[in-house]
């Protein structure tokens, strides 16, 4: 038995703005724990019998996060596939899917979100290892979560009918829609609903077998989307039109809802949360006496009930209750615990007036390294630059900026124009406006520069590359 792991990892996770960004989403943060969200969603794979490297579903402008994260998480076997446009979990399940039987005709599936906390893995594997007799019995087999409370946040499954020798098992009655209260309320009453995990494994050609008759238009264009895919370095690229032709369907639409074959094994005690919203990961942090949750540099006077996050300076409340405050460089979010779910519009509405906010952070990361803004006005800025040992950055120039490095660690290796230079702490180089020029770590250590630019124009698409080791171009800047 083979099982394929499927990691989704393309999201943006907006609910969790301004933490969570567009270029740096929440399965990249270390939200619940010492390891990323992603990086937990891949160590807990490790023991359950027949798992085989997995494969991660992510896009362009994600793909060095991914790939630096598995690596920094000690995974080294794992493929990544990319997306070349957003087309929910169908069409990229079923990509899974057609490359998994390249592997094993018989190989399972294990489709996992990136951004999941389950607080008991092993209980996990347990789960899955009956899942899988299920899923070789022909059926295709979904994770309920016995709901705790009426939670109007997640979507439910009602259950079916029992599948005998299969404890905890039925067969899908219906998919239900985020309910109300009421409804949800009568959901627990009954002891019929679970919550749905978005957690699925059943054979891939089962699972291709079902897309093909319900969804046919889908089917073929993810075929010939892998088909015609590319490998590109590290990553395998889906073929750009025939993806981008799909419908955009999750898997619950496109499949589970219409199949005849569709099972829900009913979990308990795994300690499962989504992280969908700030006060979602409240519920999973430890709070103080005062119920409290109190992160980084905060101080917190008659407070009570709260959740209170700060990235970059210190955070003071003082007679509040039932609050969420999240602080970063650059961005402060203030949200009543009942009133989370705005702040996707929230985030909608910055993203309509254009702010910058909505896409990254201050330290925005690269195949290389990281570069932070430190500041910035009339025709200068300033970053704080870490190159990553052993990386460089592209070959280049700007047509309308110059640019001065300061080491202020390590050493540099710098091209500059005709010249090849090692500059150690404290020395500095000057790039004139035009001039070819390169950065690069050759030591074991993190490089890290102070960059002045100066010009006319600062923005980061005033860069021409000659040759970049990562395969960035123009039409592939990230």
């Amino acid at each position: 038995m083979t099982i394929i792991p499927v990691i989704l990892c393309g999201g943006a996770g907006t609910r969790l703005w301004p933490v969570s960004r567009k270029l740096h989403p929440k399965q990249f943060l270390s939200l619940h724990g010492e390891h990323s969200l992603l990086q937990q969603t891949a160590q807990r794979l490790q023991g359950i019998p027949g798992v085989v490297a997995p494969l991660l579903i992510s896009n362009q402008d994600l793909r060095f996060l991914v790939a630096e994260q598995l690596r920094s998480a000690g995974v080294t076997t794992a493929r990544i596939v990319l997306e070349p446009a957003e087309r929910n979990t169908a069409p990229a399940v079923a990509a899974a899917a057609h490359l998994a039987l390249r592997q094993d005709q018989d190989a399972l599936l294990l489709v996992l979100p990136s951004d999941h906390v389950i607080g008991a893995p092993a209980r996990f594997r347990q789960y899955v290892a009956q899942a899988a007799t299920l899923a070789q019995d022909g059926k295709l087999v979904t994770f309920g979560i016995r709901p705790t409370e009426p939670h109007t946040g997640y979507g439910y499954i009602r259950q079916g009918a029992a599948l005998a020798g299969h404890e905890g098992a039925h067969l899908v009655s219906s998919f239900v829609e985020k309910p109300d209260r009421a409804t949800a309320e009568a959901f627990i009453a009954s002891g019929d609903y679970l919550w749905n995990s978005g957690m699925f494994l059943f054979k891939a050609a089962l699972f291709l077998e079902e897309l093909a008759r319900l969804q046919p238009q889908m089917h073929q264009h993810v075929a010939d989307a892998v088909v015609r895919s590319q490998e590109d370095l590290d990553f395998l690229r889906l073929d750009s039109a025939a993806f981008a032709a799909c419908p955009a369907e999750s898997i619950d639409y496109a499949v589970m809802e219409h199949t005849p074959h569709a099972a829900v094994i009913a979990t308990s005690e795994l300690g499962w949360n989504d992280i969908g919203s700030w006060s979602a990961l409240a519920d999973v942090s430890t709070p103080d006496q005062q119920g409290n949750a109190l992160l980084g540099d905060v101080f917190a006077e008659d407070t009570r009930n709260s959740y209170i996050r700060s990235e970059a300076r210190l955070v003071a409340t003082v007679g509040v209750d039932d609050l969420i405050v999240v602080e970063t460089a650059d961005a402060v979010l203030v949200a009543h615990k009942a009133h989370v779910q705005g702040i996707k519009q929230l985030v909608d509405r910055l993203k309509n007036a254009g702010r910058g906010e909505v896409l990254n952070q201050r330290k925005v990361f690269r195949p290389w390294g990281s570069y932070e803004s430190v500041d910035s006005g009339a025709r200068f800025q300033v970053k704080r630059i870490v190159v990553n040992p052993g990386a460089a950055l592209s070959l280049q120039m700007h047509h309308h900026r110059a640019e001065h490095w300061v080491v202020v660690k390590g050493t540099a290796k710098v091209t500059n124009g005709d010249k090849i230079i090692l500059l150690s702490e404290n020395q500095s180089t000057y790039i004139p406006l035009g001039t070819t020029h390169r950065l690069e770590n050759p030591g074991k250590l993190p490089l890290e520069i102070i960059e002045v630019q100066s010009g006319s124009y600062l923005g980061e698409d005033d860069i021409v590359r000659m040759d970049d080791q990562y395969g960035r171009t123009q039409d592939k800047p990230a």
